[in-house]
């Protein structure tokens, strides 16, 4: 894909600013419309308020956060454990920054990249 680049890889190494927390980076897809490119990664368990999503620059970044969930009485058993998402793109001009609109509903967050007016195809009258 042209516009959106993934600039991680599937392990994320620790940033200095959040040293000592490793993240998992997840799966995504990324489909082009005629005008946007949407961007759809499933963090599960990560609703509104454990996630973040930044743009800085071309660079959007998106991360999420699952807490894990007390237990009242005597715990037996426990494989879901805290987990820290994120992914990391690199965003060329075909999109535009300052339209670009997020969503998460049931731990599947779908990201809009509108393309900008001037890449998208239009029809030239001919006098």
């Amino acid at each position: 894909m042209n516009a959106v680049a993934e600039n991680e890889t599937q392990t994320v190494r620790p940033q200095p600013a959040n040293a000592g927390r490793a993240f998992v980076a997840p799966r995504v897809n990324i489909v082009e419309t005629k005008d946007a490119y949407v961007l759809e990664t499933e963090m599960p368990g990560v609703n509104k308020d454990g996630l973040t999503v930044n743009l800085e620059g071309n660079v959007l970044t998106l991360e999420g956060r699952r807490a894990t969930q007390t237990v009242t009485g005597n715990l037996v058993h426990r494989e879901s454990r805290e987990a820290s998402y994120r992914r990391v793109f690199e965003l060329n001009m075909e999109v535009d920054a300052a339209r670009i609109t997020a969503r998460i509903a049931q731990g599947v967050l779908t990201v809009q990249l509108p393309k900008a007016e001037q890449v998208k195809p239009r029809k030239i009258d001919v006098n």
